[in-house]
């Protein structure tokens, strides 16, 4: 299967097994969604169950708390990742805080899953890569699949966490990978980075479609040793897989698409400099997106991380 595939499977699974499953969001019902990633799911399960939604991301999210909230668990589609943003107010002021402000009465047991990313010439407010703002926020879980396989059990075990889940789907990939999965019913707990290649002279730590690219460019390095992590969520972090990965190595690289500045990969080296800092035999080099605004698609090639920026990065650790 893709990840197309895969995800879809899993809404349907999880709507066979649980009726108090729903998915809402624009165009999911009768078209299947703007990547086709529900489609089908409105023929089986009709229009109680599949809700083609007006244009309002702040509504189809606020909905989704109030059903959540009343003991539904809504899966909200917001078509691009750019259209996330009117509902932050939403998941920031409301969603992430209902537990607490309760004092553990109600619980919103959601999911909102939005592709996100560049790499298919899109137009504006369609390739952001948005997610520190969720991940900076106490009381979302953020996950990111890279992969068919990942994205199928990672998306079951969101759906059925009790907290909300932000659920970015790396829009690249989509279609770009096909890999064996199981039709039977198999979850991936959140919170649990995966070794993805072992090695023993630099680690590089990514997620979302960059672990593809990160795997793609380092073979064209076949004289070093890496070691590759995918942390596949993001909130909660699994510091200790990479926290250990580069006690073994003493070289680290961050490599994300979101612009540099106040990102996650941030998080990742402060997490490095705190826990293994004098196992360090070089400064943790980044490769990330630039300050900018994705640019428009004649540009995008040069604003992505790719092969060329990679090996520099690989060739700087390695030379301290």
């Amino acid at each position: 299967m893709n990840m197309v595939q895969a995800i879809n499977l899993a809404l349907k699974q999880e709507m066979e097994r649980d009726p108090s499953v729903v998915v809402l969001g624009e165009d999911v019902g009768k078209d299947g969604g703007v990547f086709r990633v529900t489609d089908g799911l409105w023929e089986k399960f009709g229009d109680n169950r599949v809700i083609d939604t007006p244009l309002a991301e702040s509504g189809i999210v606020g909905v989704s708390i109030g059903l959540a909230v009343s003991g539904i668990k809504p899966v909200a589609e917001i078509q691009f990742d750019g259209f996330s943003y009117p509902s932050l107010d939403q998941l920031i002021n409301h969603a992430s805080r209902i537990r607490n402000r309760s004092r553990g009465r109600y619980h919103a047991q959601m999911v909102v899953r939005f592709p996100y990313g560049g790499g298919i010439r899109a137009l504006e407010h369609h390739s952001d890569s948005p997610e520190a703002h969720y991940a900076h926020t106490p009381g979302l879980k953020v996950v990111v699949p890279s992969n068919p396989y990942d994205a199928k059990g990672l998306l079951v075990s969101s759906i059925r966490d009790g907290d909300p889940v932000i659920f970015m789907e790396p829009k690249r990939v989509y279609r770009a990978i096909k890999m064996e999965v199981p039709e039977k019913e198999y979850t991936i707990p959140l919170g649990e980075a995966k070794v993805v290649q072992s090695g023993d002279e630099i680690t590089i730590i990514s997620w979302g479609s960059m672990t593809k690219t990160v795997l793609d460019s380092i073979q064209k390095a076949p004289d070093v040793s890496i070691e590759v992590i995918d942390l596949r969520t993001l909130s909660p972090l699994d510091d200790k897989t990479f926290i250990d990965s580069v006690k073994k190595t003493g070289r680290a690289i961050v490599v994300q698409e979101a612009p540099r500045n106040c990102s996650f990969s941030s998080e990742v080296i402060a997490r490095i400099n705190e826990k293994a800092f004098l196992n360090l035999e070089a400064p943790v080099a980044r490769v990330a997106g630039f300050d900018t605004v994705i640019p428009l698609p004649k540009l995008e090639n040069y604003y992505l991380p790719n092969e060329n920026r990679i090996l520099n990065a690989i060739n700087y650790v390695k030379s301290f």
